[in-house]
Parts: C-alpha cells; sequence; structure tokens
C-alpha cells in the first residue's frame, strides 16, 4: 500500500511523485525549476481524466527510482545542499542526489555531488596527498573510513553512473587492504561490499603492479650525485635509505603495503629525519648526505610519485572507462 512520505509532503503541493511504495507531493514549478526532464514533462498538454491522481493531486509513477533517492534529492531541491563538514556518512546523500539529479538533469545538484566525491576520490596528485593528510591525525594514526566514503562504495557508484575520474583513486584505495579483504569485501553497519569477481580480479591485478613499482624503486641502483662532496658518507645514506624502505618503514609497519605514494613520502621524510639510531643505541642521529645527493633523490622521489600517479588508470585497467565516457 502506497503511504504518503513524512518527510516530503506539502498539503499545498499540486502533485504526487510515487516511488516503490512512498508518495511524495510537491509543487511543479519547484521540479520543473531546477530539471529540464520535469520542465518539459509538466509543459506537454495532458488531459485531466487521463492522469492518476493521489490526494486529490495528479500522480507520476517514478519507476525504477528508489523511494530513498528521491527522499534525498528532494530534501535537497527544497532545502538545499551543503556538506560544512564531509564525513563519510555522507555518501547515502550524494549518491542518491548524484543519481537523480543525473538521471533528470540537474545540473547544480550534481556538479555539487561530483565535486563532493571528488573530495573523497580525488582525479589529481595534489588533493589526493591533502587527503591522506587530514586522513592522518597528530599521532599518525590513519583512519579514512572517518572521513571518506568506502572504495567499494564509490567504485559501484562510478561505474553504474559512468564517473571515470573517480574510480582511479577508488580502486588504489581499495588496492591497499590485505588480498582477502579485497576478496572478502567489507562490512558496514547493515550493508556487505563486495564487488564482483572482474573488479575484484583487476584490483588484485593492480595491487601486484603498484607492488612492483615500488620495488624497482627501491632495488634500483643509485649512485650519488656527480655533484657530491662526500660519496662515501652520500652511499652510505642512501644504503641506509634502501634497507629502510626494505624493511617496509614507510609499508608494512603503518599498515599500509603496496601504496608506493605514501612509501616514497617515507623515503623523502628520511632526508629530515634527525631521530635515526645511533651505534650506541640511542636516538638523534642524522643521515649524512651533502646537498646535492639530498636534491638528486628528492627529485627522484617526486617524479616517481607523479609517474605513479599516472600509472594508476593503467594498473587498474581503467583506460577504457575513460574513453567511454568521453565518447558519450
Amino acid at each position: 500500500m502506497i503511504q504518503p512520505s513524512p518527510s516530503i509532503w506539502f498539503e499545498d503541493g499540486n502533485v504526487v511523485l510515487i516511488a516503490e511504495k512512498t508518495a511524495f507531493k510537491v509543487h511543479r514549478g519547484q521540479l520543473a525549476r531546477h530539471s529540464e526532464v520535469f520542465d518539459g514533462l509538466f509543459s506537454l498538454p495532458v488531459p485531466m481524466n487521463s492522469c492518476e491522481s493521489f490526494d486529490g493531486c495528479p500522480s507520476v509513477q517514478m519507476h525504477g527510482d528508489q523511494a530513498r533517492d528521491w527522499r534525498y534529492f528532494l530534501g535537497a531541491i527544497y532545502d538545499g545542499l551543503y556538506f560544512p563538514i564531509p564525513r563519510q556518512n555522507d555518501f547515502p546523500l550524494v549518491s542518491s542526489v548524484l543519481r537523480l539529479s543525473t538521471k533528470y538533469l540537474v545540473e547544480p545538484l550534481r556538479v555539487r555531488c561530483l565535486a563532493r566525491l571528488q573530495y573523497d576520490y580525488p582525479p589529481d596528485l595534489s588533493t589526493w596527498d591533502q587527503r591522506e593528510q587530514e586522513a592522518t591525525n597528530e599521532e599518525g594514526y590513519y583512519s579514512p573510513r572517518d572521513q571518506y566514503a568506502h572504495p567499494i562504495r564509490v567504485i559501484q557508484l562510478s561505474i553504474e553512473l559512468g564517473l571515470p575520474d573517480v574510480l582511479p583513486a577508488a580502486f588504489y584505495d581499495l588496492s591497499r587492504y590485505g588480498p582477502s579483504r579485497i576478496v572478502e569485501g567489507s562490512h558496514i553497519k547493515d550493508a556487505n561490499l563486495a564487488l564482483p569477481l572482474p573488479l575484484v580480479a583487476r584490483t588484485l591485478r593492480g595491487r601486484e603492479l603498484a607492488q612492483e613499482f615500488l620495488a624497482k624503486f627501491i632495488l634500483g641502483e643509485r649512485a650519488p650525485s656527480e655533484l657530491c662532496t662526500t660519496p662515501s658518507l652520500c652511499a652510505q645514506s642512501l644504503y641506509f635509505i634502501t634497507l629502510n624502505l626494505l624493511r617496509a618503514v614507510g609499508g608494512l609497519a603503518a599498515g599500509r603495503d603496496a601504496d608506493p605514494l605514501y612509501t616514497l613520502i617515507q623515503a623523502l621524510d628520511m632526508l629530515e629525519r634527525s631521530d635515526f639510531e645511533t651505534a650506541s643505541g640511542g636516538r638523534g642521529q642524522s643521515l649524512h648526505i651533502c646537498p646535492p645527493c639530498k636534491v638528486m633523490f628528492a627529485s627522484e622521489c617526486l617524479s616517481k610519485r607523479l609517474e605513479a600517479w599516472k600509472c594508476i588508470p593503467d594498473w587498474f585497467m581503467l583506460e577504457k572507462e575513460r574513453r567511454d565516457s568521453k565518447s558519450e
């Protein structure tokens, strides 16, 4: 039995939208003002005796739409859409409004939802770095799930709606979980999140290629700069960095293996650290590395991070989604 919505029901409304078993009594002018689809629909001459009605108003069946999506969507149309402090629990609102604003051509809401989604899963490296920093507290604890939507949710929505710019960061984020977690998925509140097998395989493939990329960087031969003033000490320091990376200072020890973007930042940080263990077992040791070698190694790390970022679409076989999106 169809029931009126407890939250979106205006007594002075002049049209009723029915999604699943929920009715929303709203205003034709409000819908037509925001949506090209409804503007066209309501401008068509329709004989009154041919219309279905509900509560004395013409009614429209929204076939294929979920009542939850319409509740969020109509709330955004009437009250606006705001994200003062982005949180992971914004996702139900974002996904619902994005789904219907895309379907019914409400471009301002669609643009705002895309911006919110790209805040969680940005298309550029500098914004990704900002995202990672915001998910790390002062003690260095990294907790992205407190702030950002789960990557499986974002991958599913992006494939459904054709959002290729969000997919690389979402797949990369998911690939940083352990293989068993990627395969099994995650349980969040009352939902079990899991990808179909082809997408799981794609995620694991990308994870392997990210690890391969990082291994090549760590194990690559690295000599002091041609301008080096202390070649023996600098060679030892560069070797020390390699050993620390092999011990997974930038990955496993922090709970984030298969994450070359993070590990390369950790390698950069080693150049400025002064808390390495001394020969006597104390702390306070810095690397003995000259300025030209510092510049050389830092430049290599930054270059490799940018290269890794550009490789992500290929690692996760996403170029087809981008081509398909551009051709539409």
